[in-house]
């Protein structure tokens, strides 16, 4: 299986869009006003806050994982395993454009 870095980029950049489309679309409100007996909705408001939180780092970690291999795309380095050096297997590239890692040094890193 031979490399197309064009789908590759592709990929990527629509995994990038998505992302950021995520970023933007996830709101965190403001706590309001606590008034007495309010204990209910505010444990509700500051759980909303939390998961809103939650799911706008995940998408900018994952955004982050993206640029990363974008980046090593650009550089030549992409496919290529950061602990070895040696090439990640394809079909892992295929799963998971962004992998940092072949198998066997991924199984290590954990």
């Amino acid at each position: 299986m031979v490399l197309d870095t064009t789908r590759v980029r592709q990929r990527l950049e629509a995994e990038r869009a998505r992302l950021l489309a995520e970023i933007e679309a996830v709101e965190i409100e403001p706590p309001e006003p606590m008034t007495y007996g309010s204990q209910a909705a505010a444990a509700s408001q500051v759980f909303d806050q939390n998961r809103a939180r939650a799911l706008r780092e995940r998408a900018e970690r994952e955004l982050a994982q993206v640029d990363a291999a974008l980046a090593r795309l650009e550089a030549g380095t992409y496919g290529l395993c950061r602990a070895c050096g040696r090439p990640i297997d394809p079909e892992r590239l295929e799963a998971l454009p962004w992998a940092l890692y072949d198998l066997e040094c991924q199984r290590k890193v954990r």
